[in-house]
Parts: structure tokens; sequence; C-alpha cells
């Protein structure tokens, strides 16, 4: 295609389930003029194979890097670095789109703003549910309707995440009322510009959260970029699996530390400064 609107940058490491039922939800976007990068924090043979076989009928890209610990940020670079977009939205492996999910990100892009969206996370049975048909996909949010209080028991969280609200519909005004103050990794974009400001993500985190969006969000705000919400206009479902984060406080006073000494352009990132 032509030059595409966008980069949509998803991060995986292992999880070829979860990213076959990803790339389905991308399939059914409504805006389509961009292009994929699959952002591998590893070098397996299972997800290789994969993406060789899927039938992706738009330009899809597979990065991949030695496995040798966590390295989601040196990966997060790299794709920024070979993407062809100005605009870069940014998803995990184990998040699934609504349909308007990139044309909300593309639609409302500016200059100067950083866009913050949210996920409700699934509980085991909705997550087996989502995953059995790619047509299960564009129906999620009656779904969601018709068994909230189940899944709320089940452990669902943030339900209210998971409806889109049309903002030229009757109830539009609702998204603008709603802020976020933090980015989240998973639901986030933001131009190419922004980010070289800033001079990537910081590779000196090397332990899951914090260094691959909060510790953005400050940068960004140092930098002169202001943080807006798409929540309940770029909508996502987390699928369920087993939470891995390691304890956080490390890349907390890390960030600390960082702040302190205003390093909101980063010494190790897109470039060693």
């Amino acid at each position: 295609m032509d030059r595409p609107l966008a980069s949509l940058i998803i991060s995986v490491y292992d999880r070829v389930d979860f990213l076959e039922v990803v790339l389905d939800s991308v399939r059914l976007q409504t805006e389509k003029r961009f292009e994929v990068i699959i952002s591998e924090d590893a070098e397996r043979p299972a997800m290789r194979e994969f993406l060789q076989r899927y039938a992706y009928e738009g330009d899809l890209y597979h990065l991949t890097q030695a496995d040798t610990g966590w390295r989601k940020n040196r990966a997060l670079n790299r794709a920024v670095q070979f993407s062809h977009a100005d605009l870069l939205v940014f998803i995990d492996g184990d998040c699934v789109l609504h349909p308007r999910f990139m044309e909300m990100h593309i639609g409302r892009a500016e200059d100067k703003a950083i866009l913050a969206g949210k996920r409700i996370k699934l509980d085991p049975e909705s997550t087996r549910w989502l995953m059995a048909d790619k047509g299960h996909i564009p129906g999620f949010q009656r779904h969601l309707a018709r068994h909230w209080f189940r899944m709320r028991r089940a452990g669902c969280q943030f339900l209210e995440e998971g409806f889109f609200i049309d903002p030229q519909g009757p109830l539009g005004w609702v998204p603008r009322l709603r802020r976020m103050h933090q980015l989240k990794g998973c639901n986030m974009s933001f131009s190419k510009q922004a980010v070289i400001a800033i001079n990537g993500f910081d590779k000196d985190y090397v332990r899951p959260a914090i260094g691959e969006d909060i510790d953005l969000t400050w940068r960004f705000q140092r930098a002169g970029y202001t943080v807006k919400s798409v929540r309940n206009l770029a909508v996502q479902y987390h699928l369920h699996h087993k939470e891995t984060w390691a304890d956080q406080d490390e890349n907390l006073q890390l960030m600390l530390a960082k702040q302190a000494a205003d390093l909101y352009v980063c010494r190790h990132g897109l470039s060693q400064t």
C-alpha cells in the first residue's frame, strides 16, 4: 500500500494462541491504512512458523531478538526505527481490539498529544469464549452487557472499559469526561517525532512495568506533550493469563532517580547519549 497512516506495534513473547486472536481482531478494523509490526522479545520458532502461515492481507513485519531476559524496551526501539509511518500505535499480544480501535487512534492523533487508553481484563471463561470464534470479537460488547454480573463475579476487572461509545452518538459526551494521567503500554499512540524527542524507550529498565509506559508519561510531559484519553473509544479486551510481573520497586526507584536528575531524554534509548 501507499505510505501507511500508522504503524501498529504489537509486543509479543511466547503466546502464539493469543496473537492469533489479536491478529484476527486487527483484520476486522474499520480503518485499514496501517502496517503491523510484531515486536518479539525472543526468537521462538513457533512464533515465526505461525506468522509465516497466517493469512494477513496487509503489510506485516516480524522483528526478533535473542531471548536474554526482559528486553521489551530494546525491542520497541527497534520497531520504532523500523516503522514506515509517522504515527505509532502500541498494543500487547494479549489484547484483542474492538473493530474501531485503529480508527479512533488514527482519527484523534495530534502533533503534541499522546493518546492513552485502557483495557478490560477478562476472566478465564470470557477469554475462552472470545478465543473460540473470531466472529465473537465484534459482538463482545453485547456479550459483556448480557453477562456483566457473572463476569464480575468470575474476576473480570475494569468492566466499564469494555464498552465502546460512539463519539458521534448520543453518549458521545461520556468519553470526554474520562481522563488519563498515566500511559499504559498496551494502549497508547504518539508520533515518531514525539518519541524521538525523548530518545525512545529507556533500555536501563530490565524488568517489566513502569519503564515501558509510566516512565514515558513524565518524560513526554517534560518534552511539552499532553496526555489525552481515548477511554471507551480505543477499546481492547485483555485475555486472561497468570501475571508474571516481578516486584516493581526496583523500577520505581530507578524512575524516581531519573526524575530527580531530569533525564527525560534518556541516555540509552533509540541512540546512546
